[in-house]
């Protein structure tokens, strides 16, 4: 089959378009014809040898994917072969034929397209875990996002404001600006050419974050962390900048605030009854128009390197898709 392969941990220079074994699904597992698979930084992250695992060489990149089942596992109990599914996985996403665990897969609305359904999974549990599991957001409540423009910042952006609460969205661009307002922020803070400080302070009343989901780490983090409000919740997801932050201790203390970690692949590996329920939940916003998740582009699958660039450099808006069949 055609695929992706990542040859070393090399980042895009590391990547060729090559044949490839075609996996075979374990028991709980299904096998899927790829249509569409979408391009995370997650993706990027694992090509370099920076994320927390790192998959046997040479392997196939790709966390999410949709298209439609083939094959199942004996123990499959919830797909069979011809179901549009939506997917994730580690990795495998880039290819004709992927697997993935059947509490990774959800169906695929009939109305939503393969190209939309590859960038559902991953984006949106995670947003919907963090907000709803961890924070317990409660509607009216004031919510920040930094890396609002990105897949899973997007996400979290539209799922904080269909729940009530009021956005306010952190960029690094002017061009960023309008996406996320479409999506539903309030409000677009650019970090590149404003204070974040003075400006959350302005836009709460010098009152603070009652939660703040934070893609982004580093400095921003630390400017963060002294803008919570009284019994506020701040979510470490991820560290695009490339700087995972330290906290000093005395700043959640004082404010009675809580520093609540969302890592959304342990969840869904201890609790997978209560993942697969939320993966439905989200199915079935999408499915009715609440959710819209937003495609950056659309590109053949021999162009993975160009996709994944964009993602490093930051440059995309919501996700990329590859176009596989």
């Amino acid at each position: 089959m055609r695929a992706v392969v990542c040859n070393a941990f090399e980042g895009i220079k590391a990547l060729s378009l090559a044949d490839a074994a075609e996996p075979r699904p374990a028991a709980h597992e299904v096998l899927i014809d790829v249509h569409a698979a979408s391009v995370s930084y997650m993706d990027y992250l694992m090509t370099c040898g920076g994320y927390q695992m790192r998959p046997a060489l040479p392997y196939v990149p790709g966390t999410d994917a949709a298209g439609v089942v083939v094959a199942c596992g004996e123990n499959v109990t919830r797909f069979r072969p011809g179901d549009r599914v939506s997917c994730v996985n580690w990795f495998g996403g880039f290819a004709e034929r992927m697997v993935a665990k059947e509490t990774a897969t959800a169906l695929l609305p009939a109305n939503v397209a393969f190209t939309v359904g590859s960038t559902i999974l991953n984006s949106y549990l995670t947003a919907l875990y963090a907000l709803v599991e961890r924070a317990r957001l409660q509607p009216g409540e004031t919510v920040l996002v930094t890396g609002a423009a990105g897949g899973i910042g997007l996400a979290c952006v539209e799922i904080a404001h269909l729940l009530g609460a009021r956005v306010i969205a952190v960029v690094g661009s002017a061009a960023k600006a309008a996406l996320v307002r479409v999506h539903g922020a309030a409000e677009v803070i650019d970090h590149s050419r404003e204070d974040v400080r003075q400006r959350v302070k302005a836009l709460t009343e010098d009152e603070g974050l009652d939660v703040c989901v934070d893609n982004v780490g580093g400095a921003l983090f630390a400017t963060l962390a002294r803008l919570m409000r009284f019994n506020g919740r701040l979510l470490p997801i991820g560290f695009t900048s490339g700087e995972i932050p330290s906290l000093a201790m005395n700043l959640p203390l004082l404010k009675n605030y809580s520093v609540v970690g969302v890592f959304i692949a342990a969840w869904t590996e201890r609790f997978p009854d209560a993942g697969c329920r939320a993966a439905e939940t989200i199915m079935g916003w999408v499915g009715e128009g609440k959710l819209s998740p937003h495609v950056d582009r659309v590109l053949p699958l021999k162009c993975a390197a160009e996709a994944m660039g964009a993602v490093a450099n930051r440059s995309s808006l919501g996700r990329i898709v590859l176009q596989v069949r």
